[in-house]
């Protein structure tokens, strides 16, 4: 058992995705900070924002309401509810503005049953169980040396690639109703537009870091137990 201490594969794939995912989670943290510093000109708060939006949408059913912490924003279909964080609700940064939106943008979804955010629904229980037993059974058939079960494994821990992957389209498709909600609205002016824009473009990216960690540890555990059956 002597290859599980020593993971050449986890030095050239995994290291190298979680830098990416570092340096894309800096870079969200910062452009937040940096943009929930600037006021809109409008002065509208986040929790103004939030329900304009759902109000043009026709959606009468969410309620909206703080949460703790930092970068906590949240839709939850099951009770309704669009959470935001502190230094969004009561803010009226422009950062808040993209922010709040871009959750509305979630609570659209659900309202027009968007596909995406359906399958990413239905996969969530799939997934946790992937996330949990899907190394253990790989390395328990790899001791054992039956290859049925590594392959159950790692199927099994492919799924959260799978769940990484359909999520990608969800945040990228709520962040496009938010900003063309933010600009029927007149929620910010053009150059604030932009602003908030790069907001939501940072936090997409870490979406896509996550994908990449995921697939590049996927990729090495397929490597790994690969090399030892041969």
């Amino acid at each position: 058992m002597g290859w599980l201490y020593f993971d050449q594969y986890y030095l050239l794939l995994v290291v190298p995705a979680m830098i990416i995912a570092l340096i894309a989670q800096i870079n969200v943290k910062s452009t937040y900070s940096k943009m929930s510093k600037v006021r809109n000109i409008r002065g509208i708060t986040g929790v103004q924002a939030a329900q304009t939006v759902l109000t043009y949408y026709g959606i009468t059913d969410v309620t909206i309401q703080r949460c703790a912490g930092t970068l906590s924003d949240h839709y939850n279909p099951r009770n309704k509810t669009l959470n935001l964080s502190q230094g969004v609700y009561d803010s009226d940064s422009i950062a808040a503005v993209g922010i709040a939106c871009h959750e509305v943008g979630h609570a659209i979804q659900h309202a027009t049953g968007y596909a995406p955010i359906k399958i990413r629904n239905f996969l969530v229980p799939i997934c946790n169980i992937g996330s949990s037993l899907g190394l253990p059974l790989a390395i328990i058939g790899y001791v054992m040396g039956f290859e049925p079960l590594v392959s159950i494994g790692l199927i099994l821990y492919s799924l959260i690639a799978v769940f990484q992957f359909i999520t990608l389209p969800v945040e990228f498709n709520a962040s496009s109703r938010a900003m063309a909600a933010i600009e029927e609205r007149g929620l910010l002016y053009d150059d604030e537009t932009g602003k908030a824009r790069k907001v939501l473009s940072a936090a997409a990216m870490t979406y896509v870091a996550s994908l990449i960690v995921s697939l590049a540890n996927l990729l090495r555990l397929v490597l790994r137990f690969g090399n030892r059956r041969r």
